[in-house]
């Protein structure tokens, strides 16, 4: 069945992420009807699952009735983690909240059309506000030892403890609004389970479900959950079309077309670009920059982990991340932690430690690596307990590389085009094996008495891992370097933002969140404000 919304919005927002959440809050401060379309499901607390384990509230794969919020996604260079519900990736992202270093600012993409680190230096300091950042005040046992690390690398000066978006409180005690005098959620302090990844159930993670986005849907902002914008049309009356599918649907399930005068884009970097080149081939919009899909980040990034022996020390309290340090002046590492109970995340880091080296060799030097040490390797097929025994190292890195994404139709599923990608230069590859990654990790293991561990996908397919994939619709001074201009305002589309990881035109070297929600406060904050009529 077919609907055709008779109400007209002044923005159509796809996607309730970051980008979206600030740019719905925005806006309807400044008087505008907003409608927020969302491919996942609404979460409340206790929808959570206790543990990753129960995939069917863990996992986002609908064609298998699994309606959770993580994803698991495949580009020919990378494999991406990343979220689908209503709230987006602050439902299930490691609270983490950094502003980048300077090289992002002085980045050549962006660089000549503005001093960015002035520009964006009030947006910074209202979203940290907005997120209730605050520094993680105790070391966990993971903490230890991952300055015992940074210390026998001579980089013990460059440890500290991290910024958080975590309502710390008294734990497990519920207060009213600490953050918006009284206009804000209830809040419960946090108890340091660390389950910030798998949903937080004790109301003490700051998601935007608790700020941008609550304040938003009390300004009568309209959220439509399991609704995927699939098409975007010109309007002849002005404006913009969007036609959506119902996503939970097994087979073939309710289709709504949204109508706005204006729309903001914000489905995170494979949503937006999955359907800005689905709109390019099916020619219902014309005029992208052609470096649309061009310039996407991994962050530098790859995942490692460390497994203790024994489990005599628990390594899954504290919240997810709670402290880093870089190694050199490029390369900056944090331990992860997910909830005692949740071991999943574990397939996805758990082979045994494999040394770099070219993508034919490293496989066998992996298969020496089980002859040399079975029961390590058998242990790491154990994943019960995995959790509570373990440290994973998210490894970020602000050097320059990219790839471009396109559309194309896989020989092994040539019904349907999908996401692909390919290096831009050809000299460049994004990173699957990090040396200061390899190198912490051996260390960790030494320290923790236990085995070192690399991702599967890594060792065996020569394909990276990221937690952060950015850029494609990236910041330029004009339609040639760039997709959308300095207000982000797509080139060549009059009245069409994209506010998301895509926008990105960098490496960031640390986690996004709070730049993506910086760059958005900035770009709402050249919107007018509507003008009032009859």
């Amino acid at each position: 069945m077919t609907e055709s919304g008779n109400d007209i919005y002044d923005f159509v927002i796809i996607g309730s992420g970051f980008g979206g959440s600030v740019s719905a809050l925005r806006l309807a401060e400044k008087g505008y009807s907003v409608a927020i379309l969302e491919t996942g499901r609404r979460f409340g607390d206790k929808d959570f699952p206790k543990t990753n384990w129960n995939v069917f509230k863990s996992i986002w794969l609908p064609f298998l009735r699994c309606f959770g919020i993580w994803r698991i996604s495949f580009l020919s260079d990378v494999m991406i983690l990343n979220w689908a519900a209503v709230g987006g990736g602050s439902l299930g992202y490691a609270n983490t909240l950094l502003e980048p270093p300077d090289s992002f600012f002085e980045n050549p993409q962006w660089s000549g059309m503005n001093n960015w680190k002035n520009v964006l230096s009030p947006h910074y300091l209202t979203a940290k506000r907005m997120l209730g950042v605050t520094c993680v005040t105790d070391l966990t046992p993971a903490d230890e030892v991952m300055q015992k690390v940074a210390s026998d690398l001579g980089r013990n000066h460059t440890f500290k403890l991290q910024d958080v978006g975590v309502f710390f409180g008294e734990p497990e005690k519920t207060v009213p609004d600490p953050y918006f005098d009284g206009r804000g959620p209830e809040r419960t302090g946090c108890c340091h389970c660390g389950g910030c990844m798998v949903g937080c159930r004790y109301n003490s993670k700051n998601t935007l479900v608790k700020n941008y986005l609550y304040l938003a849907e009390n300004l009568g902002v309209e959220v439509f959950p399991e609704t995927k914008a699939t098409l975007i049309r010109e309007d002849t009356d002005g404006g913009y079309l969007v036609d959506t599918v119902q996503s939970t649907a097994f087979i073939a399930g309710r289709r709504r077309t949204f109508r706005g005068r204006q729309l903001v884009i914000a489905a995170g970097v494979l949503g937006t670009l999955r359907l800005l080149l689905r709109c390019r081939e099916k020619e219902t919009l014309k005029g992208f920059s052609p470096i649309l899909g061009a310039r996407v980040r991994t962050n530098s990034e790859s995942l490692t982990g460390v497994s203790a022996r024994n489990d005599d020390i628990d390594y899954s309290k504290g919240v997810a991340i709670t402290s880093s340090f870089y190694p050199d002046n490029v390369t900056h590492i944090e331990p992860v932690r997910f909830p005692a109970g949740s071991e999943l995340i574990g397939f996805l880091i758990a082979t045994i430690f494999t040394e770099n080296a070219p993508p034919l060799i490293r496989p066998l030097k992996w298969l020496q690596a089980i002859i040399r040490h079975p029961l390590d390797f058998l242990r790491t097929l154990w994943p019960f307990g995995w959790a509570r025994r373990s440290v994973i190292l998210l490894v970020m890195q602000t050097l320059e590389n990219s790839i471009r994404v396109y559309r194309k139709r896989r020989w092994w599923w040539p019904f349907q085009k999908a996401l692909v990608s390919e290096r831009e230069d050809k000299r460049v590859k994004v990173p699957v094996c990090i040396p200061q990654a390899q190198t912490a990790t051996k260390i960790l293991a030494e320290k923790m008495d236990g085995i070192a561990q690399n991702s599967i996908n890594e060792v065996l397919l020569n394909i990276g891992t990221t937690a952060h994939i950015l850029g494609g619709c990236a910041i330029g001074p004009n339609p040639q370097s760039g997709v959308i201009d300095g207000q982000n305002r797509v080139y060549g589309h009059e009245g069409m933002y994209v506010v998301d990881g895509s926008m990105i035109p960098a490496n960031l070297g640390v986690n996004p969140s709070l730049t993506i929600t910086a760059m958005a406060e900035h770009a709402m904050s050249h919107i007018p404000h509507k003008k009032k009529t009859d």
